[in-house]
């Protein structure tokens, strides 16, 4: 079945090897993770694992930081619904560049866009959203100091004069091209990705030197950010660099689906119902216990596996245990689920309590206008 991957649709088994080859990414060597270890003392799972599994210029980043230039990060969300795991999964390896690295942050919350291309969603929903959202940013642990949150209509006065120069540059023809835009298309959507390309240079615009950014972001990402490379150069700014996951599968198989019920786990969920989605999970599990304790699981189809593997079990060595018990057929699903559940409901309960506690932190972090 062929795939298809844009920057609001995913469907398809994604093949992540042609993505690398149709978008013309770069593959994360062995060379660059050990470049980045000497200035980490550490890989996080995330690289180690090759859930970021490809990059634009990560090697330029290097280079321009040991030269003694700091680099900043952007990344972002589009305020749609509720923040489900998947969406936290390139936050996290951000946090842990911006704690390695030392760099600000500038989180994008594209609530314009989620208003342009989301039937039924007003901007008043959109920006509620945002500051919803917001709350789980927070919660992850970015540092206040070095952190711009920022709503696209909140602060239209200083990204839409950028955004305005993007947009001089980009043709109909290169919009229609690398997004399949019609004749159907709002001029919105047609615009938009003029806006997503302005915090890539904005802190170059404001602190008035060229300054190299890099981009944590799922490959679905990848169509905005090919245009700003194309254009930013021809403005006098760096190119950006960006660093690419693949996506956490949807608990009922495929990508993550907030339309599908029990698909994804939502930060706000309920352990319980975080133990009722993963109980009910698609698995790479044997008709029967017999047939599983002879020959063993798949776990490389299982998204239950997935979970652990990106975001629930950072140990190397206990993951190789657990891949063991699975091919091994020693550990039944049920029983796997059930230990998921429990470090789920154990990060849920953490997370909200920080997400509670953001609500009182929020307008450190914004700004505006």
């Amino acid at each position: 079945m062929a795939y298809k991957v844009t920057p609001w649709e995913v469907s398809g088994d994604i093949d992540y090897g042609k993505i690398v080859k149709d978008f013309g990414l770069e593959t994360i060597s062995d060379h660059l993770l050990k470049r980045i270890e000497k200035h980490t003392k550490e890989l996080h799972p995330l690289l180690r694992r090759g859930v970021f599994f490809a990059h634009r210029d990560l090697n330029w980043i290097l280079d321009e930081y040991e030269k003694g230039h700091h680099f900043f990060l952007y990344t972002g969300r589009g305020p749609s619904g509720h923040t489900h795991l998947g969406h936290i999964l390139p936050w996290v390896l951000t946090q842990w560049l911006q704690e390695k690295f030392g760099a600000e942050l500038w989180f994008q919350m594209t609530d314009d866009e989620k208003f342009l291309f989301k039937d039924g969603l007003e901007l008043d929903q959109t920006r509620k959203l945002a500051y919803e959202n917001a709350l789980d940013v927070i919660a992850l642990g970015f540092d206040e100091k070095k952190t711009k949150i920022f709503l696209d209509t909140e602060y239209a006065k200083t990204l839409y004069p950028q955004a305005l120069r993007v947009a001089k540059r980009l043709t109909f023809s290169t919009a229609k091209a690398t997004f399949g835009f019609s004749n159907e298309s709002n001029v919105g959507e047609i615009f938009f990705t003029s806006v997503q390309a302005v915090p890539a240079f904005l802190p170059s615009v404001l602190k008035g030197k060229n300054t190299p950014c890099l981009i944590p972001h799922a490959v679905d990402q990848d169509p905005h950010f090919r245009v700003a490379r194309d254009i930013l150069p021809k403005l006098g700014y760096y190119k950006p660099a960006s660093i690419q996951s693949v996506f956490l599968p949807g608990l009922r198989g495929g990508k993550m689906s907030a339309s599908e019920e029990g698909s994804a786990i939502y930060t706000t969920d309920s352990p319980e119902t975080a133990k009722r989605k993963i109980m009910n999970a698609f698995t790479g599990g044997m008709d029967t216990v017999k047939e599983q304790k002879e020959k063993g699981a798949n776990y490389s189809i299982c998204p239950v596996y997935h979970y652990y593997r990106q975001l629930f079990m950072p140990d190397d060595k206990e993951l190789a245990s657990l891949e063991r018990e699975c091919k091994g057929g020693s550990i039944l699903c049920g029983e796997c689920k059930n230990r998921l559940s429990e470090r789920v409901s154990h990060f849920l309960s953490d997370h909200q309590k920080k997400r509670e506690q953001a609500k009182h932190r929020i307008e450190k972090f914004m700004i505006r206008d």
